[in-house]
């Protein structure tokens, strides 16, 4: 397969970074070793039902989703990036064809996810190649999804599940999806879609965060008052912790808010998120985070590539508008660590995922130190913006 050298180029210069010694990675055969990968993606069997999610390394085993689990849109997203990497049109048939088992989800209003989903997924493909179907999937994904918001709140709700335990509950992973409402405006011209996610990002603003600017996981309303009832955490260490993924979360999501409105205030708390973030006393020298900085058990306690993946590609966005080469630098660690043998999957593994030592769900004991789709497509993003740099 030919690959765009440029590409090779880019992870090659971040290895030359001012890093510590110990971390930075071999660019021996990188090209051949990442090549590899990128065929197990393309050749993984396509099924509507079996959308790969993660794997266990040891045993080779694959788990497969369905169009309607929320990280179903990432594969194909992987695909289309790889396109963009590479100029390969064979990524960009195979993404086409994953797509297809996606575009029933646009009916599906019982999810915030819609942005994960329909956006990772069309929207990559509606920026690589201008598909008015695509276009029309995008569109009609916001217009269900705006049904999940509350005029009282002024949030859209993130779950239906555990109603004995939360009346209305937001978690800081639906800033994420504010980025479909932004663009079905843009693609249509109907400003409701644009005005939910700004006030969905205020509302957010105002009650995620605690005064060291870290972020709580879920905050949950109360559908009478439209006040706080209780602030807390699903897949954190407890309700005070920071759970690592979460706060990357908000500084990516605020960072795209800025992008779309230019509000300053919400550049602002990009910023003062991940300053905590990078500059945390239990963040490890190679910056890939622990996946949650109050863990107990660090040292002992499992990284989580993915919260790096997604910290660094919304870093490179963040320095764009900040040139603050603090963010810069970061990402660009995180980026040559990614790309070195402590975490790109071995060449004998055949599963269609890059990245190893993602975390998922640790209250669970699930996904924990393993292959996760999401890493591998936010590590695509943050070369592609590193690239754009």
């Amino acid at each position: 397969m030919k690959m765009c050298a440029s590409f090779f180029i880019l992870l090659i210069s971040v290895f030359s970074l001012n890093c510590h010694s110990q971390f930075q990675p071999q660019s021996n055969n990188i090209e051949k070793k990442i090549q590899a990968k990128f065929i197990n993606l393309l050749e993984f069997p396509i099924d509507s039902s079996a959308i790969p999610r993660t794997m266990n390394v040891s045993s080779g085993d694959v788990k497969k989703v369905a169009s309607k689990d929320w990280t179903s849109g990432f594969f194909s997203g992987n695909l289309w990036q790889i396109y963009q990497l590479t100029g390969d049109v064979r990524f960009k048939e195979r993404a086409a064809l994953w797509n297809a088992f996606i575009e029933k989800e646009k009916f599906n209003g019982k999810t915030h996810d819609m942005g994960f989903k329909v956006y990772c997924s069309f929207g990559n493909g509606l920026r690589l190649e201008k598909n008015e179907k695509y276009k029309a999937i995008i569109i009609k994904s916001a217009q269900t999804l705006i049904t999940r918001f509350n005029l009282k709140i002024g949030a859209i709700r993130s779950w239906d599940h555990n109603k004995e335990s939360w009346d209305f509950p937001v978690i800081i992973d639906n800033m994420l999806n504010l980025e479909l409402l932004f663009e079905a405006t843009k693609l249509s011209g109907d400003p409701k879609f644009r005005d939910i996610a700004i006030q969905h990002a205020k509302t957010t603003l105002k009650n995620h965060f605690r005064k060291d600017n870290s972020c709580f996981h879920v905050v949950d309303y109360d559908t009478l008052t439209g006040g706080v009832r209780k602030r807390g955490t699903h897949q954190g260490f407890n309700d005070q912790s920071s759970w690592a993924r979460g706060q990357s979360w908000a500084v990516y999501g605020f960072t795209m808010t800025y992008r779309y409105t230019k509000n300053k205030e919400f550049l602002r708390q990009a910023e003062a998120t991940a300053k905590y973030y990078i500059n945390n006393k239990n963040m490890p020298i190679d910056g890939i985070s622990y996946w949650d900085f109050n863990d107990t058990a660090i040292p002992n306690s499992p990284r989580d590539a993915s919260s790096a993946a997604v910290m660094a590609s919304a870093l490179f966005e963040l320095y764009s508008f900040t040139k603050n080469k603090e963010y810069l630098n970061y990402a660009n660690k995180v980026v040559a660590t990614l790309s070195s043998d402590k975490y790109l999957l071995n060449e004998s593994v055949k599963g269609p995922f890059l990245l190893d030592h993602s975390t998922g769900n640790w209250p669970k004991k699930d996904e924990i130190d393993q292959p996760i789709v999401y890493a591998d497509y936010y590590f695509l993003e943050a070369i592609i913006r590193k690239q754009a740099l």
